[in-house]
């Protein structure tokens, strides 16, 4: 999800951010790249505060209302995406050949990942991949 920041200068300050759907959660930069990174910093930690006090984060305004609005006036609005939820792991049980595992478990170590990561990435390439939908009849 997308929320609109608004980065703003005045004369004697740093690069400030605020964010029309959340009042008083603001941020500043010493210049307009840092402050746009200190924004996506800014709403993640506003909004893991809301989640962790049993709040959901509202609707995004509509960009026109950010405009129209006087507080903002003297802005730059740019879109700041809040980082996804986290999902959950669910573990499975599969069965596979011994020499396919152990296959597996050489090429995950040389890769420098988990056998998870690695089976969940082959897995990933073959869903949208090429052949993406082709059934395997495989049997383990």
């Amino acid at each position: 999800m997308d929320y609109i920041a608004v980065i703003h200068k005045d004369a004697d300050s740093d690069w400030g951010v605020s964010f029309p759907d959340f009042p008083g959660c603001v941020t500043a930069g010493e210049t307009l790249e840092e402050a746009r990174r200190m924004a996506a910093e800014a709403l993640a930690l506003h909004v893991r505060g809301l989640a962790e006090d049993g709040l959901s984060p509202p609707r995004p305004m509509a960009l026109d209302a950010v405009a129209r609005h006087p507080d903002f006036a003297d802005g730059v609005a740019v879109l700041v995406s809040l980082p996804e939820a986290r999902p959950k792991n669910v573990r499975v049980n599969v069965m596979l050949p011994q020499a396919d595992l152990e296959a597996i478990d050489a090429r995950a170590r040389e890769e420098g990942v988990s056998r998870s990561s690695f089976l969940l990435r082959a897995a990933r390439a073959a869903l949208t991949g090429p052949g993406a939908g082709c059934v395997w009849n495989d049997r383990a």
